[in-house]
């Protein structure tokens, strides 16, 4: 049998990541032993989040170790079981790192994916995968989305946010405001993704622009970005307005000096709340999720896109594509082609 080719952490980085911070190495296909699934990897999730996990400092889950398999989601489809929760043939989603061959056992679990969805591997591993998961759960679980409100996303052009705001457009949001970067992203949330509007964060005055946009406040926004987004966003919340923190990619390449929100006094003053989570609270109700989104995907309700990046060695430069927003829609690294879906 093959080699199992892995990208580990070499060095942490210190700001923006570099070439140097990961190396391909070789170690043996791992061995299917009593209650172990092998799973041959095909897709890696490409998330923001990866980037912290090369941080030395205290998350939600430990720091990678210097010479560990870069952490990340997969997808893949099992070769050998010794599990009953695994049959030869079931493709399944889990932590497989960025590796060929990963191992699948109750202590990691995998979820196994369905082929009756009835759509391709890339698109179960965005709208119906944690990308998926997240923008459910943070909408409407988190951030209690109600009919008639006016819900703002940063990173609106992002794999999450555009999800974000075309579920609160079906939940019956009475205006969704997108903030992405540069005119051909926000042009694409609007006339793709069906967002009533999107704003520059690059053009000046961001504060000034949202609250015109929103003249009696924001009700809940949506956060994928933090810093002087979020910031603005403080500024023009409604009273008992709802803040979800899903993530601060502007934050993810500042080597250990993020930047802080000098609006958080809105809060008190709007009595509004600011609330953080994690999908992995919630992945024991996944079928919840993806029963409403598959079913407005079979409407032809929801719009997605995924960039698909070519090889295993391709993962960093992937990661780097997220990071400074070079991507467009859900990024994944295709690993091997032959595993598919259905």
């Amino acid at each position: 049998m093959a080699s199992n080719r892995q990208i580990i952490l070499a060095h942490r980085p210190t700001g923006p990541l570099d070439p140097t911070c990961t190396e391909v190495r070789e170690e043996p296909v791992p061995m299917c032993g009593p209650g172990e699934a092998l799973v041959r990897v095909g897709l890696l999730s490409i998330d923001p989040t990866i980037r912290t996990w090369m941080n030395d400092v205290r998350g939600y889950l430990p720091p990678l170790a210097l010479g560990d398999v870069v952490r990340s989601t997969g997808a893949g489809v099992v070769v050998e079981s010794q599990n009953p929760h695994y049959a030869v043939g079931d493709v399944v989603s889990g932590m497989t790192g960025w590796q060929q061959w990963a191992i699948a056992d109750d202590r990691h679990r995998y979820s196994v994916l369905s082929p009756s969805w009835g759509v391709d591997l890339p698109t179960a591993m965005n709208v119906l995968g944690v990308t998926g998961l997240t923008a459910y759960f943070g909408l409407i679980e988190v951030g209690g989305v109600r009919a008639g409100d006016v819900v703002v996303v940063s990173g609106a052009a992002g794999a999450t946010g555009s999800l974000v705001g075309q579920l609160a457009r079906a939940r019956g949001a009475a205006r969704v405001i997108g903030i992405a970067g540069g005119p051909e992203k926000c042009a694409r949330v609007v006339d793709e993704y069906g967002f009533d509007e999107c704003l520059d964060y690059r053009e000046e005055g961001l504060t000034a622009r949202l609250q015109r946009s929103c003249p009696e406040g924001i009700n809940l926004f949506f956060d994928n970005v933090g810093g002087d987004t979020l910031d603005a966003a403080l500024a023009t919340l409604a009273r008992r307005a709802r803040v979800v923190l899903c993530g601060a990619i502007s934050q993810y390449d500042q080597a250990g000096r993020p930047r802080g929100v000098a609006n958080t006094s809105a809060l008190i003053v709007q009595r509004a709340s600011m609330t953080g989570f994690l999908v992995l609270d919630y992945l024991d109700r996944a079928a919840e999720a993806q029963a409403e989104i598959l079913g407005l995907l079979r409407e032809g309700s929801v719009v997605h896109h995924e960039h698909l990046v070519l090889g295993l060695e391709s993962a960093p430069e992937a990661l780097h594509l997220v990071l400074t927003g070079g991507n467009r829609g859900k990024t994944l690294v295709v690993v091997d082609p032959t595993v598919t879906l259905g």
